[in-house]
């Protein structure tokens, strides 16, 4: 965590604060801190905002239930911003989605051949914070960890057997399963993919 007077507040006292799903890497809001919000903040490990319109302290989730765990806090090279990583107990947003901010399109980019996991660890995240019906993701987060379980192992099983039916066609498919139910099993464990590449990185150097 951070040095509370390390943080370079505004003249009307304040701090901008960006939230950041601390697995998705998603971000989720940005709101204000004063002094005492941000010393709630690290306080409790939940944030705490100070409202501008409202003059006044808000715990994030107080009355909605959508708290967020804080994880870690930074601040920027500048010291006049925070970065506030969090585990998310629900929709960050006030209408109820997942974040305060929408994609403006559907479209990614053909540079990056890894952008789709990225995209679908977030759409994960989204799931479980605003849990739709008829998600099939959202049925897995409901039935928990046993059955998440369970079709990690069968999906595994799957690719063994369209491996040893030397079956490029049953394989991608199968593959694509297990990676799936991996990231939703990740969220479920709340462990951010990071972690896992982080040690294949570590493992690489060696």
């Amino acid at each position: 965590m951070i040095d509370i007077d390390d943080v370079k507040f505004d003249k009307n006292g304040l701090v901008p604060a960006v939230v950041q799903d601390a697995a998705s890497k998603e971000v989720l809001m940005v709101a204000y801190m004063n002094r005492e919000a941000l010393k709630k903040t690290l306080e409790t490990k939940q944030t705490w905002f100070y409202s501008r319109s409202r003059q006044l302290l808000w715990h994030k989730g107080a009355t909605s239930g959508n708290k967020q765990d804080v994880v870690e806090i930074r601040h920027d090279c500048d010291k006049d911003t925070l970065l506030i990583l969090v585990q998310p107990q629900g929709p960050a947003c006030h209408e109820g989605t997942y974040s305060c901010f929408h994609r403006s399109d559907g479209k990614q980019g053909s540079s990056d051949r890894f952008a789709i996991i990225n995209e679908l660890e977030s759409v994960i995240a989204k799931r479980e914070a605003e849990m739709p019906e008829g998600s099939y993701t959202t049925y897995l987060f409901e039935k928990g960890i046993d059955k998440i379980l369970k079709k990690v192992g069968e999906e595994a099983a799957e690719v063994i057997i369209a491996a040893k039916n030397r079956s490029h066609e049953e394989l991608k498919w199968e593959v694509a399963d297990l990676i799936y139910h991996l990231l939703v099993l990740l969220r479920e464990q709340k462990l951010p993919l990071d972690a896992v590449l982080e040690v294949l990185e570590e493992r690489h150097r060696k």
